[in-house]
């Protein structure tokens, strides 16, 4: 019989709280099964690095060896992979108590975070630094070793595509010296199940709807430093679109004007991102016609004999649900009426998919967050849905600073600070400095998006430019002043501005050489000019469009006082084809004119063309110009097109290269040439070419190489021009 129960050994854990793990109490009789479970219910508290239960003469006698407490965790060796990323990662903390289970469990917690980013090499060795009072210290010795690199990738099983263009379809890729700044060059197991989609998606886009990847396997060198990865796949048969129909049980739905969304046509290859597009498509067109509640879905019927799949797409009501409240998290600076204003819907409104993918596009257009998430789940009632928006937060605040060379500026320089979301408002604040060989510009500008809670953007700059023009016309150029301007939309697509500018512009350094034309413009004038804008823009990307097209008009009135009394009109537009993934052609032009209410229209609003938008002509290099000075005059009108087919050069695409061909054509001239010594014929001219654009990690560098087709004698060509820049 247990007469007494004695604890030994305890040193921070009363002894009461050890007897309250035993199985046995005073009074007892001892029993060898209950002492067993005693001394594993002590175990498995994880307060204890040793238990041991012995009797004498009627005591129980409890003696236990404590683990120790943790007093710091550091980490050693590691500069790839940050101190705090690992504290994410490890259980253990100051004040925990430590056992060597843990440890190890740590440990390859560890190692799973440097495999995370492509070091299969990297080892730990956990050291453990005994203190007073039954406390230690834990360092965890990191050796990171090198990055594991992708030596090979090789496909099994594919025909129709060789390894290369298969290559160019995933993201991760075989390790060759210019990678040196990206990472798709090391193994990570989640990239290889990207890539087993990113294939899957490869093939779809191709007409192989039959398409799988059989298994993906990365086998790892002895010496732990390369990886070798092997895609098995099964391609199946090829497939072309059959029978492509539109049938609808919607009264009132005109059907014939629904088939124009069809962006698919039977014979084409099957392309299941384009039955993906197509159904978007139809969904915002219904939607846009009154329908409400619209579901549209595809039935593919696959004839495998004649390798046809016939489309038909179904327009059908849609369950009636309705928005019942939008929520908005993670948004820590960010209003929550700056993002609720970038929907298209609002509580109370029919619920629509399309309207809903429509909203997050511009919200993340907004270019305030990393991420941006919606997700629709079930409201209140049946009829009800609930819009949960999850967003993370990114830096919107920069500063620049940025140095390159264009023919027109020569060696350049800038420093920007910007605040893109202005104490969470989402109001636009910048400063930019310029300073090149032949320009510098001080520009400060203010933007609210929102003015008056109306999807309305109003701002203020102001500036100050001066410019060399000596090497095309013989003098120098100052402007300085500020311009407020105004814009809205008045469709999705379809956005209309207004601006006023009030400077003062100043023609100085006139070489006593120039024209009789410049000499007399020398001196300052002041403009008080408004001008109104209008544009439709259907782009997929404003940097990099591959489809779609816009247009521009905007005319301007100088003479709300000021020196200058003129109207000047530009209109400009491209349209854009993407004749086949990688290449895209487009056709674009610009035109201008300007005539002067009182006396001659003045030299800085004359248009000066060549250089950029008339490649194999320099700058100013087209137009009239002084017989005698050969300086660039300017016209009162101007015209400037060009022809572009942008391609591929088979270089590996992480490397940025692109090539072009194009062929320009412009003119610019006077309405009635009465100006004597200045040549001006008004002709056509024309250059074609070809040039380079490589996506440099220092910045975008493009070189052009054109020759004149047609051209006049007073002209002036260039054959090679070259623009270079970047900003850190």
């Amino acid at each position: 019989m247990v007469q007494e129960i004695v604890v030994e050994g305890a040193q921070r854990i009363e002894a009461g709280t050890v007897r309250s793990y035993l199985l046995l109490k005073e009074g007892d009789t001892i029993d060898a099964a209950r002492v067993n479970r005693s001394l594993k219910s002590l175990f498995a508290t994880g307060l204890f690095a040793d238990v041991s239960i012995r009797q004498d003469r009627g005591r129980l006698i409890v003696s236990v060896v404590e683990n120790p407490i943790i007093n710091r965790v550091a980490f050693e060796g590691n500069r790839k992979v940050e101190d705090e990323a690992l504290e994410a990662e490890i259980s253990l903390r100051p004040r925990v108590i430590f056992t060597r289970a843990k440890v190890q469990a740590d440990l390859q917690r560890i190692l799973a975070a440097y495999r995370s980013t492509g070091r299969f090499a990297a080892t730990v060795e956990p050291k453990v630094i005994r203190l007073p009072q039954n406390r230690v210290d834990l360092a965890f010795e990191i050796n990171e070793g090198e990055p594991t690199d992708v030596a090979r990738i090789a496909f099994i099983g594919n025909e129709f595509f060789d390894d290369d263009e298969l290559r160019e379809s995933i993201r991760t890729q075989e390790s060759v010296w210019y990678r040196f700044l990206s990472s798709d060059d090391t193994y990570d197991p989640d990239r290889l199940t990207l890539d087993r989609e990113l294939l899957r998606r490869f093939y779809l886009r191709n007409g192989f709807a039959d398409f799988r990847v059989q298994s993906a396997v990365a086998e790892l060198t002895r010496n732990r430093k390369q990886f070798f990865v092997t895609f098995s796949v099964q391609e199946g048969k090829r497939y072309r679109f059959g029978k492509v129909e539109v049938v609808t049980t919607i009264k009132g739905l005109d059907i014939d004007l629904v088939r124009k969304e069809l962006e698919i046509e039977s014979g084409d290859w099957y392309d299941a991102s384009e039955v993906d597009s197509t159904v978007q498509a139809m969904s915002e067109f219904v939607g846009g016609q009154g329908f409400a509640f619209v579901e549209v879905r595809p039935r593919l019927n696959r004839n495998r004999e004649e390798q046809l799949i016939d489309v038909v797409f179904e327009i059908n009501e849609g369950p009636r649900v309705f928005v019942e409240r939008i929520n908005i998290v993670g948004n820590v600076r960010t209003r929550d009426d700056v993002i609720r204003r970038e929907f298209r819907l609002v509580e109370g409104d029919a619920f629509n998919s399309a309207k809903l993918r429509r909203s997050r596009t511009r919200i993340q257009n907004l270019a305030f967050f990393e991420t941006v998430e919606l997700e629709a789940v079930p409201g209140s009632t049946p009829d009800k849905a609930v819009v949960n928006v999850t967003v993370s937060e990114q830096s919107t605040g920069s500063v620049s600073v940025g140095a390159g060379f264009s023919t027109d500026q020569g060696v350049l320089g800038d420093f920007g600070v910007r605040e893109r979301n202005l104490l969470g408002t989402g109001r636009d604040l910048g400063l930019r400095l310029v300073l090149a060989s032949r320009r510098s510009e001080i520009d400060l500008s203010f933007t609210e998006p929102f003015f008056l809670d109306r999807d309305v953007a109003a701002g203020i700059d102001l500036f100050r430019v001066t410019e060399d023009l000596q090497d095309f016309s013989s003098f120098d150029r100052q402007r300085t002043g500020f311009r407020m301007r105004i814009g809205y939309p008045i469709t999705e697509f379809l956005r209309q501005t207004w601006n006023y500018e009030l400077r003062e512009e100043k023609i100085e350094d006139v070489a006593s050489s120039a024209s009789l034309v410049i000499q007399d413009e020398e001196g300052t004038n002041l403009f008080s000019q408004v001008s109104h804008g209008i544009s439709y823009d259907t782009r997929d990307n404003r940097l990099n469009a591959t489809e779609g097209y816009f247009v521009r008009w905007s005319t301007a009135f100088a003479g709300l006082g000021g020196d200058v009394t003129s109207i000047s009109n530009t209109v400009s537009g491209a349209k854009y084809f993407e004749i086949r993934e990688g290449v895209v052609l487009t056709l674009g032009g610009r035109a201008g004119h300007v005539f002067a209410i009182e006396d001659d229209v003045r030299l800085s609003q004359r248009f000066f063309v060549g250089g950029s938008d008339v490649r194999g002509f320099s700058t100013s290099g087209i137009g009239p110009r002084d017989n005698v000075t050969d300086d660039a005059v300017g016209g009162e009108w101007m015209y400037s097109g060009t022809a572009e087919l942008g391609f591929p050069l088979g270089l590996p695409q992480e490397l940025g290269i692109t090539g072009r061909a194009f062929t320009d054509v412009g003119s610019a001239g006077e309405i009635a040439t009465t100006r004597t010594g200045i040549e001006d014929t008004g002709s056509l001219r024309a250059s074609a070419g070809v040039g380079v654009t490589w996506r440099s990690p220092f910045g975008p560098l493009g070189v052009d190489a054109a020759i004149p087709i047609l051209k006049e004698g007073f002209d002036e060509t260039e054959v090679v021009r070259i623009n270079f820049g970047t900003r850190f």
